[in-house]
């Protein structure tokens, strides 16, 4: 009994001190540590100052391949017009207002018919906020020289983003007649068909013309 008693007795400090050495394998438990303050205070910082650097290159990635979609719309608006003034006789284009504008590009892809009924505005989203004549554009009557008010129309982007230079220009001037840009000064004319001779377009006269930012006008005239 004894002898049983004494075996049961060394196989339990076996286990005991099988355990013990199990236990001192294992790495003391730490707890997780979190950010300094002045770790997050970098961190924050740099951040801040990516979003400070690539903003602006982001925003004049989007402006550029709007470009030709808005082109395109200001296009399909142009040749929808002038279709409607065949037979109009030699000023149909005398009445044209921001109504018939906006009616015309309610469907456009990227052109889009902002505000209220009573204070409406077409933004071309090429830079501007879109309203109150910031970003928008605008239809006006024109005249081809020796003939009325009315003979032809024009079309009017302000506000327009340094990234839509030229291609904007290049793009409209295929349909238009006249093309002027004010930018880093008063307006000048890159193309006149309508001058005697005719100025054909300039591309690097253009080119010229844009200044960085939201602040470039662009003037098209049709006929």
């Amino acid at each position: 009994m004894s002898q049983s008693l004494s075996l049961y007795v060394q196989s339990v400090q076996k286990v005991v001190v099988r355990s013990n050495g199990q236990k001192s394998l294992k790495k003391p438990y730490r707890g997780q540590q979190g950010f300094s303050l002045v770790e997050v205070s970098i961190v924050t910082a740099l951040m801040i100052l990516m979003a400070i650097i690539g903003l602006p290159a982001v925003q004049g990635y989007v402006i550029e391949n709007k470009v030709p979609r808005v082109a395109q719309d200001l296009q399909r608006f142009v040749a929808r017009l002038k279709m409607t003034a065949v037979g109009a006789g030699a000023t149909p284009y005398a009445k044209v207002d921001q109504r018939v504008l906006m009616n015309g590009l309610r469907d456009a892809t990227v052109v889009t018919v902002q505000g209220t009924e009573n204070n409406q505005a077409v933004a071309h989203g090429l830079g501007g906020k879109g309203v109150g004549g910031h970003g928008t554009v605008l239809l006006s009557p024109e005249t081809v020289p020796g003939m009325g008010d009315g003979s032809a129309f024009r079309l009017t982007l302000n506000f327009v983003n340094h990234a839509a230079c030229p291609t904007l220009a290049a793009v409209m001037q295929r349909m238009a007649s006249q093309v002027s840009i004010a930018g880093v000064g008063a307006a000048v004319v890159v193309k006149n068909s309508d001058a005697t001779p005719a100025v054909a377009y300039n591309p690097v006269l253009a080119d010229a013309q844009c200044a960085t930012g939201d602040v470039n006008h662009f003037v098209f005239s049709f006929h």
